[in-house]
This record gives C-alpha cells, sequence and structure tokens, in this order.
C-alpha cells in the first residue's frame, strides 16, 4: 500500500483517537522515518540557539493533539457571551475564585463560543521506576485552531514558546496572545501563547511550597497555624486555627480557599514566596509564578498567577518520585526528587489520592448516567462515598452510585482539579491498578473552559445535587488518552 503524507496522518489520527489494535497497524503502515525515537520523541537534525540537540515533536505530541482536535472543543455553547462594549471594558479581575467560581445554573440563551478555545495539554509517560522516558506537550488557541505540537528537549523544556500571561479581555480582542510576557526574552519564539489561568491548581504550588518549609524545619505538620489576617475578603474568610496537616488536606482534597488563603499567608509570614518563585527558576520550571498574592490575609489570586501544563507535569513528576537525575538545571544541574524529602512526597501523594471532585479529566462521581461521558476509570475515594454509593464532597451531592464504577476501576488518579468561568484545569499522576494494564503517566490540562461553558444538549441537573462544571469533552480526552497508554510496552 503506497499513501501520500496526508493519508498517512489521517489513519494514525483516526487509529489514535478511536482506539484499539488499530492502532499499531496505522503505525506499522506509516513506517517509521530516518531520525530515531528516543523517549517518545523524535530527535531530529534541529539545533536551538545554544547549540544543543532539540528534540522534535514525535508520536506522543501528535497523538495527544489529535485526540484533541477530534474532540472539537470549539464547539461548546458560552451561557455568558460578551458584549463588544464589555470586551473593550472588562479588566483583568483579582481574586478570581472569589468572583467567578460559582458555576451558572439559569441559562436563557447560551451561544457558540466566538473562537477557537484556549487549551495547553502534556502528557508525561513513566516507566515502571516512575522515571520519564516520553512526553508530549500540545498548544491550542485561535492561532493554532488544530493544535501545535511543542518542541521539547532532553531536560523537559522548550524554548519555542512566547509564553504570555491571561488576559480575560485580551483572549477575545488579540485572538488569545496575550500582553505580558512569562518568561523573559522569548519575542522571536516561534509559537505565541497565552497561559491559561490555573484556577485552584495554583494550589499544587503553595502546597509544594509549605512543604519545603517542613523540609528545613521552618515549620511542623502537626503546629497549630493560626490565621489573623488583619484584613478580609471573600476569597479568604476571617481568622481560624487549625494544623498546617488539616489546612493542607482541606486544600488539596477539597480545594478549600479559606485553607489555601491561610497557607499561603503561612509561606508570606516565612519570607518564603520569593524564594519559592526562585526555586522554581532554579528547577527548570520557569512558567510556575506565584506572584501577585496578598501578604496580609493569602487572597489576591489573579492572572499574575501563571502555570504552564508542561512545567506542571514537571512538577508532578518530581513530587511522584521519580528516581535518580530526572532532567537537568538551566546551570546544568542534576534536578532530583530530593527537592521534597520521602516523607513530603508521601504525603503530597496521599492527598492528592483523596481528591474529591472527580469531574474532569474523571467523571467517576457522575457513574454510570447518560451525561457527562466516562472519563479517566478511576475510583472515588472512600471519604466522600456514602452509605448508598453516592459521593458527598463538604455538603455538595453528586447524586449517583459510584460502586459499580469504583469496581471496574482501573488506574488511581491522584489529582488537583481548578475552576472558575473562564478556566478548567485538571492536573495529575494516574498509576494502574494491579493487572490493569501497567500503565503510568503524568497528565495536566489547562482551558479557558470553565463553569461558563457547557455542551449543547445538556440535560438538566436535578434538584439538590452539584452542577456538572465543565464539558464532557475533558472526560472524554481522559478516556481516549488512558485508553491507549494501557496499550503501550
Amino acid at each position: 500500500m503506497i499513501m501520500n503524507s496526508a493519508e498517512k496522518g489521517d489513519l494514525v489520527r483516526h487509529a489514535w483517537v478511536h482506539g484499539g489494535i488499530g492502532l499499531a497497524v496505522a503505525v506499522a503502515l506509516v513506517g517509521c522515518s530516518a531520525n530515531a525515537e528516543v523517549g517518545g520523541n523524535r530527535v531530529a537534525n534541529v539545533t536551538s540557539q545554544g547549540g544543543a540537540a532539540k528534540k522534535a515533536p514525535g508520536r506522543l505530541g501528535e497523538r495527544l493533539r489529535a485526540a484533541m482536535d477530534e474532540l472539537r472543543f470549539q464547539d461548546v455553547l458560552d451561557t455568558n457571551p460578551p458584549s463588544a462594549a464589555q470586551i473593550r471594558s472588562v479588566q483583568n479581575p483579582v481574586d478570581k475564585e472569589a468572583n467567578l467560581r460559582v458555576p451558572p445554573h439559569t441559562v436563557a440563551a447560551p451561544k457558540p463560543i466566538v473562537q477557537q478555545p484556549q487549551l495547553d495539554a502534556t502528557i508525561i509517560e513513566l516507566d515502571k521506576k516512575k522515571r520519564p522516558v516520553a512526553s508530549g506537550t500540545v498548544l491550542m488557541s485561535p492561532l493554532y485552531q488544530h493544535g501545535v505540537v511543542v518542541p521539547v528537549d532532553g531536560n523537559l523544556s522548550t524554548k519555542s514558546v512566547r509564553w504570555r500571561q491571561w488576559d480575560d479581555a485580551g483572549w477575545y480582542r488579540d485572538k488569545g496572545k496575550g500582553t505580558l510576557d512569562v518568561v523573559p526574552g522569548r519575542e522571536n519564539a516561534p509559537i505565541d501563547h497565552m497561559l491559561n489561568y490555573p484556577a485552584s491548581v495554583l494550589k499544587l504550588m503553595v502546597n509544594f511550597g509549605v512543604l519545603r518549609l517542613v523540609d528545613q524545619g521552618k515549620v511542623k505538620l502537626d503546629d497549630t497555624y493560626s490565621y489573623a489576617p488583619t484584613t478580609t475578603s471573600s476569597l479568604c474568610g476571617g481568622a481560624s486555627a487549625k494544623t498546617v496537616r488539616q489546612y493542607m488536606d482541606d486544600s488539596l482534597t477539597w480545594s478549600s480557599n479559606a485553607a489555601s488563603c491561610a497557607l499561603v499567608k503561612l509561606l508570606h509570614d516565612n519570607n518564603a514566596v520569593d524564594p519559592l518563585n526562585q526555586t522554581f527558576q532554579d528547577l527548570g520550571l520557569e512558567t510556575l509564578q506565584l506572584k501577585g498574592t496578598n501578604p496580609v490575609n493569602g487572597g489576591r489570586w489573579s492572572n499574575s498567577v501563571t502555570m504552564s501544563s508542561l512545567d506542571t507535569a514537571k512538577l508532578l513528576t518530581l513530587i511522584d518520585g521519580a528516581p535518580g537525575r530526572v532532567w537537568k538545571d538551566p546551570r546544568g544541574k542534576a534536578v532530583t526528587s530530593a527537592v521534597l524529602s520521602p516523607a513530603s512526597r508521601r504525603f503530597f501523594r496521599s492527598e492528592l489520592s483523596q481528591q474529591g471532585f472527580n469531574d474532569m479529566l474523571s467523571s467517576v462521581n457522575r457513574c454510570g448516567g447518560d451525561y457527562p461521558a466516562p472519563g479517566l476509570p478511576n475510583a472515588a475515594p472512600s471519604r466522600w462515598v456514602d452509605a448508598d454509593g453516592t459521593v458527598t464532597v463538604m455538603g455538595n451531592k453528586f447524586g449517583r452510585d459510584v460502586r459499580p464504577c469504583n469496581t471496574k476501576a482501573e488506574v488511581t488518579f491522584a489529582h488537583k482539579t481548578g475552576w472558575v468561568n473562564n478556566t478548567g484545569a485538571d492536573a495529575g499522576i494516574v498509576r494502574a491498578l494491579p493487572g490493569k494494564g501497567g500503565r503510568s503517566y503524568v497528565i495536566v490540562v489547562f482551558s479557558n473552559l470553565g463553569t461558563q461553558y457547557v455542551d449543547e444538549g445538556r440535560p438538566a441537573t436535578p434538584a439538590g445535587i452539584f452542577p456538572y462544571t465543565f464539558t464532557e469533552k475533558f472526560a472524554k480526552l481522559g478516556r481516549i488518552l488512558d485508553n491507549q497508554e494501557k496499550l503501550r510496552k
């Protein structure tokens, strides 16, 4: 059989999206190029400005791109499309989690989204020892309507992207480009992308910073921290006193904003915010920046807080405990998982594994319903499962018996979700349960498709049930990617 390049691409794309053993057949038909494939990224004859060999987009990135493109995220409906006058007048908001978190419950006439949504997704495949063996990062925006695969080097880094800070009005006005640079010196990069606001996934950075203080002996998990803000906010609430361990549990497992404000203030009290941001830079996680927060109450979470899916996935790889040198930092020094102690890593992973809100890449809290579609095949943590099998997270009822899905679960998913009106985010570590396929990977997806955007034909939410937060396309993406990872040898 002889195929041209377009036909080859269509064949692999179809096999990747629709799954099954056809993928191996498709790849065999397409054949291999003269370039060797290392760690899932083809090593091409491309040279970076520094002269080092750069990995060109490979199989994993292209498969991720094809899956995202096939799902047509541009088909969602906007429940609150702004007028031209509103777009001109809107300013970058502060305390986004407080002002914009509540999902719209009644919408008179949602309209199609005005342009291609903004997405940023990464998968890092891990071997049995938790070491990265391949990665793929895809950016999608009005500039890259079918997605673009980001080239990364052997340190899982890229200089090919001009990262911009999220700008609420700018997404409408400037086709998703943004104006403020996150990383300096990238004006001539071939890819231009505005980072999505990370919403509550920023709590990964906060809790990482607190555990660094624990490892340095400045804070103990069982110390009681008295949170006494001199000014209060709707995001943070008033004074409280809990152990650091309890604040972290509340922050990570059910995304308490009040607890997270306390932890941010704890960082400020220890003059640890600037050193934390420098630590991220030193580790080669250049887009991770916890900036602009209010030292007196830990609030004011705004667009100056930035995270890319690639750097977030790398951070999770360290939290997962990859052995030995995982990559080299910008100075050429080895980066290892010792950035956190073994005890801190275990605690962090345990907290992430107890995530209550399985409602983006996973939809297990809605087990067995017609909507949303099944996502990652993980189990709902037992701490949130009531006697009747339904999930209740801090008073939020999901109303579906999850026991059938828990019985059939194939993976664990230690993760953190986040949402506001124009952010949907999920970041976590996936690992197969015994006898369920052996896959192990980190997956992170950021998007501007938050609570403001819904699927056409979305059923009404029953009274008393927590509304589904996102488009079900994210759950479909999680299931597609996991099915393919299950085939990995």
